[in-house]
């Protein structure tokens, strides 16, 4: 597992939404006084055995473990376990495993991992709380044949298609089915032989008793309970029946003491049922008073990105990115291995709040926060991404043959404390392509040679400064037989080294930045860009894949500097004048070099 992010708490001053003032309200009115805590999840006679519960809240993040975790997932961990830990709470780490099929061990670490890289923990007042709604399946059982015994709950044989045209519409009431009235006893034998795996797949399933004409169409009969002959990656082969989300989901909660249990605005139709479930439960004795409460908030809409994990597995699957950890994708192993940090993805959570309107939030407000961070972090360094030679030529008259210039710079320009880059100016140098122009377009700065302006007048070659080194003159430049410029010639205007006395006797306006040719390392960039050129590449219905971004992904081989040889798998640096780039978490290696451009130095999006 990864170690939590040292800095992953975000610098920003904590905003306040709407689930702060509702905890706010629920403790100063000591809504949860007296409650007790049986040290383990369990009813309500486990509980009231317990000493005083610890935790003044408890939250919970409940993923289910069929795929990996994406940013919409960074958002609720953030918010779950920021709330708990703001109000001196505990968030339970829950996996919601009641669908064997989809679910699987990889997703499970994947997860697991996540959240500490995040920064967040479930240990808590000397205890683990990482719990599986799996090992609840005996509480869930034993409150279905509660609710059967109490006349709530039912048998029905009707074919999903028959239960599907009966559950009426928003405007017409359903119908009963003609099982609905069916004794107590015969409901639990036919529940009980279920559950002995003595009937097929889809052809009997438990319901809820309710209203078949409540204006709520949850509230009409939900199914609570299927059989599927499938094995559980948990529990193995002990069950062929397993509850529905809806009704597991509360029971998770009430079992778990939770007192806010939080989640998207989706589930708000779901509430009266949530509510109404836990009720009958806490009267025939399994739970008790405060029962937990739902509330919902707007999931996170981050433009030029998708979420839905059908999708995303659509991109994996049939080869549009490299894998879960493309950093092209928005899940949180490919944001981490992109360079993205735990501190960004925590401010982006604090800042876009809790709402209970959807909105759009723009993807420059993700980068913007991961340039916040970064700016403090990343220590910087020189790197020519489109290599064009640059020769000095009167490099021996000054220094002799075989010699190379020492030079340094800060690894950070506002930390000392980080300590200085050591490399070395010599005769042969890499520089950018876009740093020459053999005639200069109006208001270039950086290199052009002697030339003939369009007024027809001699213009000398261009002074510039190579960063933390010399100033030069461009003297000309050399071409191959297509006529494309090979190599820039240039010799030093002597006494002008950076830092020395005299060095700003020269005056330039440009100032490039270089490698040497002999003493850089050759590296592999990746150009990483935004997936998909529209901001919403579902809307509408619209066909995703129509949207993706041929130039998400460019790789080019260059050159930066040699303190970069050292560099750590998963370390982000400011490449001066491109942005910012990470060592390849997978790929990177000594001897081979591998960089991952996070993001730009500016939004290069703006329109």
């Amino acid at each position: 597992m990864s170690t939590p992010d040292k800095n992953a708490s975000p610098s920003a001053a904590p905003s306040t939404n709407f689930l702060k003032n509702i905890i706010e309200a629920d403790l100063e009115a000591r809504r949860f006084a007296g409650r007790h805590w049986g040290g383990q999840p369990g009813p309500a006679s486990l509980h009231e055995s317990g000493a005083p519960d610890p935790a003044s809240i408890r939250t919970r993040f409940p993923p289910e473990p069929n795929g990996y975790l994406h940013i919409g997932h960074a958002k609720s961990i953030c918010l779950n376990f920021g709330l708990a830990r703001e109000f001196g709470g505990v968030c339970h780490m829950r996996f919601d495993d009641t669908n064997p099929e989809k679910e699987d061990q990889e997703y499970v670490d994947s997860i697991l991992d996540a959240i500490q890289w995040l920064g967040f923990s479930w240990e808590a007042n000397g205890s683990t709380h990482l719990y599986h709604a799996s090992n609840y399946f005996d509480f869930m059982y034993a409150a279905a044949e509660l609710l059967i015994g109490r006349g709530l709950a039912y048998v029905d044989e009707q074919s999903p298609e028959q239960m599907r045209a009966n559950r009426g519409t928003l405007t017409e009431a359903g119908k009963n089915s003609p099982w609905r009235d069916r004794g107590v006893d015969e409901n639990l034998r036919l529940f009980r032989e279920m559950r002995e795996g003595r009937h097929a797949e889809g052809s009997m399933i438990l319901r809820a008793r309710i209203d078949m004409a409540s204006p709520n169409i949850n509230l009409r009969d939900p199914a609570i309970y299927r059989i599927r002959f499938a094995e559980h990656h948990n529990t193995g082969t002990k069950w062929c029946i397993y509850p529905m989300y809806t009704f597991a989901h509360p029971i998770e909660d009430a079992l778990e003491r939770i007192t806010h249990s939080i989640c998207t605005l989706e589930f708000e139709d779901q509430r009266p049922f949530y509510d109404w479930l836990l009720a009958q439960l806490r009267d025939a004795g399994m739970f008790a008073d405060p029962l937990p409460r739902q509330y919902e908030f707007a999931r996170l809409n981050l433009t030029y990105v998708i979420t839905s994990k059908r999708k995303l597995m659509q991109l994996v699957t049939e080869g549009h990115v490299d894998g879960w950890d493309d950093p092209r994708m928005p899940t949180i192993v490919g944001l981490r291995r992109r360079g993205y940090t735990a501190a960004s993805l925590q401010m982006l959570a604090e800042r876009t709040g809790a709402s209970k309107s959807n909105s759009w939030i723009d993807f420059s407000v993700l980068e913007g926060c991961l340039r916040e961070d970064l700016e403090e972090k990343a220590a910087r360094a020189m790197a020519v991404l489109d290599p064009l030679r640059l020769q000095i030529t009167n490099w021996e008259a000054l220094f002799g043959a075989g010699h190379a210039e020492p030079c340094s710079a800060p690894a950070h320009p506002h930390h000392p404390d980080m300590g200085q880059r050591e490399f070395r100016l010599t005769p042969e140098l890499w520089i950018e392509r876009e740093d020459f122009q053999e005639i200069p377009e109006k208001g270039f700065r950086r290199l052009y040679p002697p030339h003939v302006n369009a007024a027809g007048a001699a213009v000398e070659g261009n002074l510039a400064r190579l960063k933390y080194g010399y100033v030069i003159r461009c003297t000309g430049c050399e071409k191959d037989a297509e006529g494309r410029v090979t190599r820039v010639l240039a010799e030093i205007v002597p006494d002008t080294k950076s830092g020395t006395p005299g060095a700003d006797s020269v005056k330039v306006k440009g100032v490039i930045t270089w490698v040497s040719a002999s003493e850089g390392l050759p590296a592999e960039i990746r150009l990483y860009d935004r997936l998909f050129t529209d901001p919403q590449p579902d809307a509408g219905g619209r066909d995703f894949l129509e949207a993706l971004n041929p130039d998400a992904k460019r790789v080019v081989q260059t050159w930066v500097e040699p303190s970069l040889a050292t560099a750590a798998p998963g370390t982000s640096f400011q490449f001066e004048r491109h942005g910012y780039f990470v060592a390849d978490r997978v790929d990177h290696a000594e001897g081979r070099p591998v960089f991952n451009r996070t993001t730009t130095l500016k939004d290069s999006w703006t329109r």
